[in-house]
């Protein structure tokens, strides 16, 4: 453990690049996902499709492939991109995909009769969707978001592959200048442990607050 001792403070310069890689990955991929569900049950025909292709090719579309496609192919087409642009964008992707499908999914599940009362209240379509139905949705959407989003902070450790400083990035460079890995491997198991036990636990909080129609 003294290696861990000795090197705490980059492990936890590591763990601040994953913690902000993370929450942008979940803010983005959050925003994209409402639009996204949201365009599919409501927008044009032209809309819906497109959508539908962007989510059902990203979804099947392993994370490692989209990171390398972004990371190597904008150079290609003469973009600068850093290794922690690339992970966000990468990521934001494909969360938005899982999320746009789970904001879909949930949104659907409202009755009809709620929007029928809340058209005829005269609510235009924003009020409507922000006032009734993803209030309605969010106890159905919850449970699946906070899945998504422990997954995307596990998988935020593929970033090592593009050069990203993260967490992982950190264990495996002091594993290799030190030649002792195990010790630096269970802390790093450990500390993504904790955080997506943290991610969880909030998740079950949120979900008992809304159940008992306690404010946010």
């Amino acid at each position: 453990m003294q290696t861990v001792i000795d090197n705490f403070g980059l492990l936890m310069r590591g763990l601040a690049v994953t913690l902000q890689l993370s929450a942008l990955i979940i803010v983005i991929g959050t925003t994209i996902g409402v639009f996204g569900g949201l365009g599919l049950l409501y927008g044009p025909a032209i809309v819906r499709a497109i959508l539908r292709g962007y989510v059902d090719i990203v979804r099947g579309t392993p994370l490692l492939v989209i990171i390398f496609l972004i990371f190597y192919g904008l150079p290609a087409l003469n973009v600068d991109i850093s290794g922690f642009g690339a992970a966000v964008i990468a990521f934001s992707l494909f969360a938005g995909a899982h999320v746009s499908e789970i904001i879909r999914g949930a949104v659907a599940a409202v009755p009809k009769g709620q929007t029928d009362a809340a058209k005829a209240l005269g609510l235009t379509f924003w009020p409507r969707i922000g006032s009734i139905i993803l209030p309605q949705a969010l106890p159905i959407i919850l449970p699946p978001w906070v899945n998504t989003a422990v997954e995307m902070v596990k998988g935020s450790s593929l970033v090592v592959l593009v050069s990203v400083s993260d967490l992982m990035f950190a264990t495996v460079k002091v594993a290799e200048r030190t030649g002792d890995p195990m010790p630096l491997y269970i802390t790093a198991a450990a500390i993504y442990i904790v955080v997506n036990l943290a991610i969880s636990r909030f998740g079950v909080w949120l979900e008992r607050r809304i159940s008992y129609g306690v404010p946010v």
